[in-house]
């Protein structure tokens, strides 16, 4: 069996749809106890239903990147896995990184793997993303309570801790795609461009509606403009 035909097997799809109506029925079970509790609070039926349609717009406008990210996941990991990883826990950037990281430590390509090579990148995707969650457990609450203390003494150094924590999440996955140089930073600043762009449209015209979009339209150009850059420099 070869890798393409190990990513795409219909086993690791039904897996992956069992998985997933595990997800659902605990999300429906979920759904239905908050509106029962909310019931209980005195929330009108119209007020809820309110709640549920503003949450389902700023739901499913993100998905569309998500969509597209899926495609670009897929070539590497197939379909199933994809849709899995984006669906229950991950991200586009995480996912393609891990992956990639996985297929370089074992000195190959998608071009040349083997169908033992999809267990171990499924394993190091899988059990790398474990960590954030499992660490989070025991050290989430001292940074909160950190970072409140921080404010609490000085607002400035507040603000500094709070950026000092996104700008370390860029740095994680931007300074590899820099390394590169070439296509990928190229369409990193092709992305930037567009994302910064596309931000002070919605700020100068006030337009807070293309903010949702702004993800899904950075993936779509860059990835075109990716395959402008590929023949540029070919």
């Amino acid at each position: 069996m070869s890798y393409q035909e190990a990513i795409n097997d219909p086993i690791v799809l039904v897996l992956v749809v069992f998985v997933m109506a595990v997800v659902t029925v605990i999300a429906v079970l979920f759904f239905r106890k908050s509106w029962r509790r909310a019931k209980e609070l005195g929330f009108s039926h119209e007020e809820l239903m309110n709640v549920v349609k503003s949450t389902a717009t700023y739901t499913v406008v993100p998905s569309i990147a998500i969509l597209i990210g899926l495609f670009s996941l897929g070539a590497m990991v197939g379909i199933p896995w994809g849709w899995y990883r984006l669906s229950v826990l991950g991200s586009v950037s995480y996912e393609l990184m891990s992956a990639d990281s996985a297929l370089k430590a074992l000195g190959i390509s998608v071009a040349n793997a083997k169908a033992a090579d999809f267990v171990v990148v499924a394993f190091v995707m899988t059990i790398s993303i474990m960590g954030g969650l499992v660490s989070s457990v025991f050290i989430s609450k001292g940074i909160q309570n950190g970072q409140l203390n921080m404010k609490k003494k000085d607002q400035k150094w507040g603000a500094l801790g709070n950026s000092t924590f996104m700008l370390t999440i860029m740095v994680v996955f931007t300074v590899p795609m820099l390394l590169q140089g070439g296509v990928t930073l190229l369409t990193l600043l092709t992305s930037a461009l567009i994302t910064v762009g596309l931000s002070m449209v919605a700020k100068a015209t006030k337009a807070k509606w293309l903010n949702e979009f702004v993800l899904a339209i950075s993936l779509v150009v860059s990835m075109a403009s990716s395959i402008l850059w590929t023949s540029l420099l070919a």
